[in-house]
């Protein structure tokens, strides 16, 4: 379905020369002189690279219809990321080029969005929040204090996150997984 420029909206998903974007940002522009147009900032689904697009005010692009599922994560054997639907018990595998970045934050048995755009599977969200256990950093010494630096830490999923220096092996860390910053010790 068509959709005019002045119906665009942050996060939704248009077909522009033959690929799939998302609108990470847009501007109506009226210029003084001259036709008005609308300025955007487009991610393209499959590289994720993200590139500014000028539109006439008026033109239209073709709307692609994105779908969420809930899938639970498996496991990873290495090649492949395992995921299965709760609902009828259907088992999925997913390339690991698919999953992407979101692949650090997952845990077994963790429920992640899966995304498909036009009937193909376009990217795997983690969720917004995760608990993960710290596997190694280094010791904190005695009056390190939250106002103090921070340190690197490896978790349990191999991802690597700074965090505050009072922060030991072992913890339990609620991490933001939209920038891998540190939320608290739960």
């Amino acid at each position: 379905m068509a959709v005019s420029t002045n119906q665009f909206k942050t996060g939704m998903c248009i077909s522009y020369n033959d690929k799939m974007w998302i609108i990470a940002d847009f501007q109506h522009v009226k210029p003084g002189k001259g036709g008005a147009f609308v300025r955007t900032k487009l991610k393209e689904l499959k590289t994720g690279r993200v590139v500014d697009i000028t539109f006439r005010a008026g033109e239209k692009v073709e709307d692609v219809r994105v779908e969420n599922k809930r899938l639970q994560y498996l496991y990873n054997d290495g090649a492949a990321f395992h995921f299965m639907d709760t609902s009828s018990y259907e088992q999925f595998d997913i390339d690991g080029e698919i999953v992407g970045d979101s692949a650090k934050w997952l845990k077994e048995n963790d429920e992640v969005q899966v995304m498909y755009a036009g009937g193909e599977l376009i990217g795997v969200e983690a969720p917004m929040f995760v608990e993960l256990r710290v596997t190694e950093t280094d010791p904190g010494f005695k009056g390190d204090t939250v106002q103090g630096g921070t340190k690197p830490a490896t978790l349990e999923t191999g991802a690597i996150v700074q965090v505050p220096m009072f922060v030991e092996t072992g913890e339990i860390l609620k991490i933001d997984t939209r920038d891998g910053s540190y939320i608290t010790r739960v």
